[in-house]
């Protein structure tokens, strides 16, 4: 597929012979089909005063709003191209109905369990009571079949969320929607119109089969392997590097575990020859609301001619700031502000690997189509994705001798540069001199010749007074062996021996998570909104969400006001479920109780 331009006219004609994506749409929400006039995603709600009526529980286009919502999770058959398969479905669609709550109201939502076996709803990044988290065996005991739970919560935050199962890789086999919480007040920054944008990934094979399928082979949907002696910009590799990756027992092109081999990739659970079209008013000021809700692939999304201003990450508001590509981990979500004219715009959304992309049209009239750029150069792994540190980006550095950067003095699994860490044969590689990350760019994005979005470009709109200096630091190795597919933290696979991570209710304390692995992993905590350590100081921006660089780090800074268990895990769906997982516990709880 590499380098391989998509022919829109062709893409479009097979979708219009093989009616699959058209039955698709019967089974989706009416905020996620394709619009057909501009009364769709029209703002419905512009913020204002709060009244004190009530909110309308279920409004004209299926959005769920109002004080008591119900939901259903059931099975049904979902079509993708010309395969009909069974999704897990909130209210008989996939992806579920859009919940738009207010901030400030309470909320009560009754789930009822239609499957055969249990399941559960997560509300990611909202702040609530633990108990209302929705994790099984952690905050409640899940939701057996037959059974409702209700879920009753106050509203403290806005933005842009989605909800998710927390059940046996359920959130992988469609069980995933959105979640909007508008402001009590005005936003913050003016749009005419907002669009929902949720991107997904879609596999006939269950996580559960792919899980076996990695344990047995994890390079099975690895489909751009390069021979042992190419290097990355496709020259022979010097000696000294191929025992290097040899030692590391992973090679440059393991960039994603799972790919574009087995995944169609969705925008509103539309695949690529389905087209989905959002439309405007030329010059309209268009918010787009992008979610990752993808269970394994981290997307790399452009707009072809058309900048994105960032005024939002992970529900929090942000400073505007104007890019051109950004790199959205699993789990996390994005506002922008776009103002396109009077023309088609594709929004490709790469995963990546770049085996394979999600499309969708933004168009000021039905049917206008724009060119779909081709495929990039799949990326790879460098040095600095090794842990080498600044030594870092073998691209950049073809002029220097291997000898000089003095490889042989480098043990790729020294306990010394993971202090705590336990070693054993889940641990097969310790990067020796992770470094700082937060300003790179994401993988594969190092060289495009446009703008990228770092995490040291956000920052809070306003200085905030919440943010002060941590009294501690916590660092959190992530570890794993990708030839035996284990996942861990600090070398440890998560199960009820497990010790939680504790903190003192009300102490502030700082996270830094170290990257030990060649891959990125999406790190996300539950009940909290943390603020990100990348040097704004007192304009930190809040995320619940962070992607961690292979052979690097990230921190973030948070203050344990909120007692409880809280789940604490790598966002990569088969990562979670192999063990990248553990307990963040605050105490005391309310009362007193330890």
């Amino acid at each position: 597929m590499t380098d391989t331009a998509f022919d829109r006219r062709a893409l479009l004609g097979r979708a219009g012979a093989i009616g699959g994506a058209l039955g698709a749409s019967l089974l989706l929400p009416r905020w996620a089909m394709a619009q057909t006039d501009h009364s769709h995603h029209t703002i419905p709600m512009t913020g204002g005063p709060m009244t004190n009526g009530p909110m309308p529980m279920n409004t004209a286009d299926g959005t769920l709003s109002g004080e008591h919502i119900a939901l259903t999770i059931a099975r049904t058959p979902f079509i993708v191209g010309r395969r009909t398969m069974q999704a897990t479905c909130v209210n008989g669609t996939v992806p579920g109905p859009l919940i738009r709550l207010r901030e400030g109201q309470d909320a009560a939502i009754d789930v009822t369990n239609h499957l055969d076996e249990d399941s559960s709803i997560h509300w990611h990044g909202l702040v609530l009571p633990f108990q209302m988290d929705g994790v099984p065996g952690l905050s409640f005991p899940g939701i057996r079949p037959g059974e409702t739970f209700r879920y009753r919560f106050p509203v403290h935050q806005s933005g842009t969320y989605w909800y998710h199962s927390h059940s046996g890789g359920q959130e992988g086999t469609g069980l995933i929607g959105p979640l909007v919480i508008d402001p009590a007040g005005p936003e913050r920054v003016a749009s005419d119109r907002e669009m929902i944008l949720v991107l997904s990934d879609w596999s006939a094979l269950s996580p559960m089969a792919m899980l076996h399928k990695l344990k047995v082979d994890p390079d099975v949907f690895n489909f751009q392997q390069q021979t042992l002696t190419q290097s990355p910009s496709g020259k022979p590799m010097p000696l000294s590097d191929r025992l290097r990756w040899s030692r590391t027992r992973m090679s440059p092109t393991d960039i994603a575990d799972v790919t574009g081999s087995t995944y169609t990739y969705l925008v509103n659970g539309h695949d690529p020859l389905a087209n989905w079209t959002g439309l405007f008013r030329a010059g309209e000021r268009v918010r787009l609301r992008i979610i990752n809700a993808s269970a394994m692939t981290i997307f790399n999304l452009r707009i072809s001619d058309l900048p994105l201003t960032v005024i939002a990450a992970d529900g929090s508001d942000v400073k505007p700031v104007e890019t051109d590509e950004i790199q959205i981990g699993v789990a996390e979500t994005y506002d922008v502000i776009v103002t396109p004219q009077d023309r088609a715009y594709t929004l490709v959304a790469e995963s990546i690997d770049r085996s394979g992309m999600a499309l969708a049209t933004l168009a000021t009239r039905p049917g206008m189509t724009a060119p779909v750029p081709a495929l990039r150069k799949p990326p790879r792994l460098t040095m600095r994705d090794m842990g080498m540190g600044d030594m870092g980006d073998m691209q950049g550095m073809s002029g220097m001798s291997h000898m000089e950067m003095d490889h042989g003095s480098m043990t790729m699994r020294d306990p010394a540069n993971a202090p705590g860490i336990d070693l054993n044969p889940g641990v097969d590689m310790i990067a020796p001199m992770p470094a700082d990350r937060m300003g790179d760019r994401g993988l594969g994005l190092e060289h495009v010749d446009h703008r990228v979005l770092v995490y040291t470009d956000l920052e809070a709109p306003e200085p905030r007074a919440d943010v002060t200096a941590p009294t501690r630091e916590i660092v959190v190795y992530l570890t794993g062996n990708m030839a035996r597919y284990m996942w861990s933290f600090d070398g440890r696979k998560f199960s009820h021996m497990t010790q939680p991570i504790r903190l003192e209710r009300g102490e502030r304390v700082r996270f830094k998570l170290v990257n030990l692995t060649m891959m990125t992993h999406p790190i996300h905590l539950h009940g909290f909104l943390f603020d990100l350590a990348n040097g704004k100081g007192n304009r930190a921006p809040r995320k619940h969400t962070v992607n961690v660089l292979p052979g690097g780090y990230a921190a973030f800074d948070l203050t344990a006001d909120a007692p409880g268990d809280w789940a604490f895990h790598c966002h990569l769906l088969l990562h979670m479920m192999a063990g990248m997982f553990n307990v963040v516990s605050v105490r005391p709880m309310d009362g007193g109780a330890a």
